[in-house]
Formats: structure tokens, sequence, C-alpha cells
């Protein structure tokens, strides 16, 4: 089954196979990709990770009307926020699954708000990070908060590796706005989950320039490297 990964836009992404398509953390779309979508007539999984804004736009639960087949999986944070209605969704905490014919996820845990997502499409896994990272790498051992968050972060880490030994692609923030560690999250995370592919994202503020240089660690690593540039670039699966 082939299956095609395009890059919406920050953290948002669409995955295509001939039998479906789903739609992650979708908040802006200006190459349209989620237009072309919804004018097919596959079932579509729109999923969110949590309610921050630059994650979660409220405007989509708008994409079922008049389209049968949209079927929404989100993080209950958004719930909690008020932010969409109770019976708009299937929700998600971390722990719960959905599955049908064509489609799985189970919600992992995160270092800031709502879930990260494991998805199974056809025969490929995939992992979402939502906002999942290492948002405080210690700069030094003396650094007792730091190295707190970091914790959490590998304890994150580890309930995920007891379920799965590796994933084949893995989307994951690298975000430069963090500071001179900002790689060390990513890095932390191949080198325990293994991805095949790995992909960069949550780097709009800080430029692309600024998720490429993770390409020569994610090599060390044992991982394929895919950068989307700009919005709509696509990548198929191998």
């Amino acid at each position: 089954m082939e299956i095609k990964l395009t890059y919406i836009h920050h953290s948002g992404f669409a995955i295509e196979t001939d039998l479906c398509a789903v739609v992650i953390d979708c908040w802006h779309d200006p190459a349209g990709v989620v237009g072309l979508l919804l004018g097919g007539q596959k079932p579509l999984y729109v999923m969110a990770t949590h309610f921050h804004e630059d994650h979660f736009n409220p405007a989509v639960l708008g994409w079922g009307n008049g389209r049968p087949g949209v079927t929404y999986i989100l993080s209950k944070d958004i719930l909690r926020r008020r932010r969409a209605p109770k019976d708009a969704a299937v929700w998600l905490v971390k722990g719960c699954e959905y599955a049908d014919a064509n489609v799985s996820v189970r919600a992992f845990g995160s270092t800031d708000s709502g879930v990260s997502l494991l998805i199974r499409v056809g025969n490929c896994l995939l992992f979402h990070a939502g906002d999942l990272n290492n948002w405080r790498p210690a700069q030094s051992d003396g650094n007792v908060e730091a190295a707190r968050s970091e914790a959490m972060f590998l304890g994150e880490l580890k309930d995920l590796r007891k379920v799965v030994a590796a994933v084949d692609v893995a989307m994951f923030p690298v975000d430069a706005r963090i500071g001179s560690g900002y790689m060390r999250g990513p890095a932390q995370f191949a080198a325990l989950l293994h991805p095949r592919l790995f992909v960069p994202m949550h780097f709009t503020a800080s430029g692309v320039a600024s998720a490429a240089a993770f390409a020569p660690l994610a090599a060390e690593l044992g991982c394929r490297f895919w950068l989307p540039s700009m919005a709509g670039d696509s990548l198929l699966l191998p």
C-alpha cells in the first residue's frame, strides 16, 4: 500500500493511502492540502494532540459539515478547555486507543499539554510527538529544574518504548528557540525509538536551517532524514 506524507505547516501533516487520509495538528494550511482531501471521497481522520493554537484550530470542526466520512480524534484537553463540544470527537488521554478498519491510534504522554500519538496506517507505524520534547535540556549538572524536566521527558519515552521497539516514521519537534541544547531531545528520542525516517517539525519560528542542522546527527543515529522546507512538500514513504 502506497503511503504519502505531506507537510501542512508547523506541526501539521497529512497521511494518505488508497483507503483513507489522516490530518494531524492542522491550524494553518497555506498550500491548501486539506482542501484537496476534503474534495475527495476517502474517509478522513482529523487528529489533534492538544489545545495550543499552533496545533488545534476550532475551524477544523466544520470540515465534516456536508462531507461524510470525517472522524475527529482529539486530545481531551481540547474538551477541558472548552474549545470543542463533547459530542464532536473521540477523546483521548494517555493510554487510550481508537481503531477501525483503516487506522489505529494510541495516545502517549507529553511534557507539555495533551498527548503524543502512535498511529498505524496500513503497514506503517508513525509517531507524532505533539509537544512532547526535552524542552529544558540540562546545560549543567547543577540545573535542578532542567534535570527534572529531562527526567520527565525520558520517562515518557520509556513508556512508549515499553509498547514499541521502533517506529517507521517520527514527526518530532526540532525547535531552536530552546537554546543551544535544542537537538538533545530529538537525539534522545531517535536513540531510543530508532525511527527509520525522522521528520522535524515545530521549527516555523526558528527557521528551516535550524531544523536542517539536525540531519548529520540523525544520520549518526541511523535515521533517514526528511526536511519539509515548505508547506505542501510531500514524500512517498518506503
